[in-house]
């Protein structure tokens, strides 16, 4: 009851915040709509509401003052959620901010993780041993003034920036984004459980966040399965994918379990990275190109597709609980190389399994 009391209230306060919610949404114009907000990702064409990540800011808010007892990075935290929620808003409402803003935007939310004291201190060798990451510095020369730099604050900034793209790129169809988060956020509360069990008292209050942001994306998922009543928009997406990221961080440095979970969707955003490159565009403006987006062109439905997601990510999360760091690290390459020739397959053969009209010989 400790870590489930916690959960079900967040699961409530964001499913009750989701009827106002739609509400200003609509008043505002906080609204996705096909006709105006011209996007080549887009996938249907009714007008819904955008703003979900006002709820979830709710939910986390409120569970979080009351469940979790003050800690060093909770400034941090609730700093970095405030910061995501106002340029989400803003994104949702103008639906033409710069994806630049909004990458500077994502650095300075990490930013605030970084300066409360939460760091990737060190991360566990899968060939032996630890890697201490926070006794190596070096310094950078900016406008004639010498920066110091400590690597664990720069691989700390980097991961949550990453994590928050790569949950953003996945919300592709109705459902996906929140299905993803609830399996991730709740393998990491298990792990931190586990920790808390085998005698580190700090891990019962990450393991009670874990469970908040579990409630909170599981409370999303039923209002965004399809056919959605609400989008999470650019603020609901960045918030979930940074608590995913900071709860990796604080439950251990466990981003090995975290990115096993997260694999599928992980090297989709690799590969539409690269490709995008490749093909001499911006890597930050989207396309059609993503997995979701070539399972919905060989007739998959939106339902299918999250259960796919959510199935995969609890599989691959299962397997991370019980896989040693070299486990982990085989597994990994695995599932990547696996996933990653579905993916070009897909991209370059998958009009072959398309059904074939009369008069297409």
């Amino acid at each position: 009851m400790e870590f489930l009391i916690p959960a079900i209230f967040s699961f409530l306060i964001t499913s009750l915040s989701f009827f106002p919610t739609i509400k200003i949404a609509n008043k505002f114009n906080l609204l996705d709509n096909p006709k105006v907000r011209l996007h080549p990702a887009h996938v249907q064409k009714r007008i819904v509401p955008r703003a979900g990540g006002l709820a979830c800011f709710i939910g986390l808010l409120i569970s979080i003052l009351i469940f979790i007892p003050f800690q060093t990075y909770t400034p941090g935290l609730i700093a970095g959620l405030i910061i995501l929620l106002i340029i989400g808003l803003l994104d949702d409402k103008y639906q033409n901010l710069s994806p630049y803003i909004r990458l500077v935007v994502q650095f300075i939310a990490s930013l605030m993780m970084v300066i409360s004291g939460v760091g990737i201190k060190f991360i566990t060798n899968p060939l032996g041993g630890i890697l201490y990451l926070d006794t190596i510095t070096f310094s950078l020369n900016f406008l004639g003034v010498s920066i110091d730099i400590n690597l664990a604050s720069l691989l700390t900034i980097i991961w949550i920036v990453w994590v928050m793209n790569m949950i953003n790129w996945s919300k592709g169809v109705d459902g996906q984004m929140p299905g993803i988060v609830t399996i991730a956020s709740l393998i990491l509360g298990l792990l931190s459980v586990k920790l808390y069990l085998l005698g580190d008292p700090v891990q019962s209050n990450v393991a009670k966040l874990s469970f908040i942001t579990a409630g909170v994306s599981f409370s999303l998922l039923l209002f965004n399965w399809y056919p959605a009543k609400i989008f999470p928009g650019f603020s609901g997406s960045t918030i979930l994918g940074f608590m995913i990221a900071t709860l990796a961080i604080l439950s251990g440095a466990k981003l090995a379990t975290a990115g096993l979970v997260l694999l599928i969707p992980a090297t989709d955003f690799a590969y539409t990275f690269v490709r995008r490159v490749l093909q001499g565009k911006s890597p930050v403006w989207g396309d059609r190109g993503h997995l979701h987006h070539k399972l919905l062109e060989q007739g998959l439905s939106h339902k299918m597709i999250s259960l796919f997601y959510i199935l995969a990510s609890a599989i691959l999360g299962a397997a991370a609980l019980s896989l040693s760091s070299s486990g982990k690290l085989f597994a990994g390459i695995v599932i990547a190389t696996v996933t990653l020739g579905a993916i070009l397959w897909l991209n370059f053969f998958g009009g072959l399994s398309n059904q074939q009209g009369p008069d297409n010989g």
